[in-house]
């Protein structure tokens, strides 16, 4: 007999939120095999070993769009998926390397206390986003996590 598990108990079990679950079902990029009488999304084994190649990709630091690319069996080979990754990282480098400067430059203003043009800290804080959308996404995916917790206790309540 197949084991189904509901959007919660797959929730759970890998961490991920309700929310996020349900996304990747209106995106086409996760969809259950199957639902209760009742509606209610329903994974079975193999629904959960497409997860864990998704939450692969994505670990990789492909898109969405891209990791659907690579699931339908679109032009991405393994090396593919490395040049993507190598792109990042060279992103990464280099927002590391402009944020760097800002604050160098922000320092040195403040040794000499000269007064910060609008512009630099604008620039500045625009770098700052940029080099901390992943922690921001991290951040907020785990509140998300947090309410979908909360709303799984008060619906059992």
């Amino acid at each position: 007999m197949q084991q189904y598990w509901k959007v919660g108990d797959l929730a759970k079990l890998t961490g991920l939120t309700i929310r996020t679950l349900r996304f990747y079902d209106q995106i086409g990029l996760f969809s259950p095999s199957g639902h209760s009488d009742i509606g209610h999304r329903l994974y079975n084994e193999a629904d959960i070993k497409r997860l864990h190649q998704i939450l692969s990709l994505k670990d990789l630091g492909l898109s969405l769009d891209e990791i659907q690319s690579v699931l339908k069996g679109h032009t991405y080979n393994p090396s593919d998926i490395v040049d993507i990754q190598i792109e990042r990282v060279r992103k990464n480098i280099k927002t590391g390397q402009k944020l760097l400067a800002e604050l160098e430059r922000v320092a040195e203003r403040m040794n000499q206390q000269e007064p910060l043009s609008i512009d630099a800290f604008i620039s500045l804080l625009e770098t700052m986003k940029l080099s901390h959308e992943k922690y921001i996404i991290d951040h907020r995916m785990n509140w998300e996590r947090r309410f979908d917790m909360l709303g799984d206790f008060l619906n059992d309540n």
